[in-house]
């Protein structure tokens, strides 16, 4: 067990060391990303000018609801595996894993986590360098238990981010190009996942809609539990089952797509 998990290691820290080649990059960008909080500013406090709170929640709730957007977006989302794993597949740089006992949804998986622990402690560094700036405009739930629920709700969280871009991933097998189906992925999870304005100020009905969806639980929820905007711990719990079985599905069509598509794939040369 331990030696074929060592495989998967290896990979991880051939993704380490390919990511650390670019840590400036990452660094730059995660700089980058914190200036969008000065739009976030602008537009919240304008939204808020002679309002205490609006959907009961301050402006320093909404303030530290976007800051952990950005923290989280750095620590689990998946940036471009969908395009990576694409040019893997039309490249036919697959065919290597067809001849070798490497599962290659648990090497990609591994080169993501490489990557995000990369990216995510990287963006500690502008959120150090702004908290002087924020730290007045931050709050935090003073319970334990959001914690503790937002260690399962990340972990799953990260496996829906990566099974998405897998699935996107492997539509190559079928199609040329992926990028329209990404590009329509990325603006449904833009809103339905909390990255333009938090779901909870959408009407109830609505709200209770998009819970039901996958792209509620790719970033929205752990943030919401990090960030005290979901406040029972029974329908925290609910939330976690349902991501839970989000998780499982989205996973299980990896793997149709994935024996789907190797039906139609054709390896050509030594």
């Amino acid at each position: 067990m331990f030696g074929s998990l060592g495989k998967y290691f290896a990979a991880f820290t051939v993704g380490l060391q390919s990511n650390l080649i670019y840590r400036v990059n990452f660094a730059v960008r995660g700089f980058f990303s914190f200036f969008h909080l000065i739009v976030v500013f602008i537009l919240w406090g304008a939204a808020y000018a002679g309002n205490p709170s609006i959907g009961g929640f301050s402006l320093a709730q909404t303030i530290t609801y976007f800051v952990a957007l950005i923290v989280v977006q750095f620590m689990i989302g998946a940036f471009n595996e969908d395009y990576q794993i694409a040019e893997e597949i039309r490249n036919g740089l697959i065919n290597q894993f067809l001849l070798k006992p490497v599962n290659y949804f648990a090497y990609r998986f591994s080169i993501y986590l490489a990557a995000r622990l990369v990216t995510g402690l990287l963006i500690l560094l502008p959120l150090v360098v702004f908290y002087p700036l924020l730290r007045d405009h931050l709050t935090l739930p003073h319970q334990l238990w959001p914690y503790l629920y937002a260690i399962p709700a990340l972990m799953m969280s990260a496996l829906i981010q990566f099974g998405i871009a897998y699935c996107f991933g492997m539509l190559t097998f079928w199609f040329l190009e992926i990028q329209g189906f990404v590009i329509l992925s990325m603006a449904l999870e833009s809103v339905l996942g909390g990255q333009i304005f938090p779901l909870d100020l959408l009407p109830k009905w609505l709200f209770g809609l998009s819970a039901g969806l996958p792209y509620f639980y790719q970033m929205y929820f752990p943030v919401a539990l990090l960030t005290g905007r979901i406040t029972d711990p029974v329908e925290a719990g609910h939330m976690l089952k349902i991501q839970l079985f989000w998780v499982v599905a989205i996973l299980a069509l990896g793997q149709l797509l994935w024996r789907r598509g190797l039906r139609l794939h054709t390896a050509v040369g030594g």
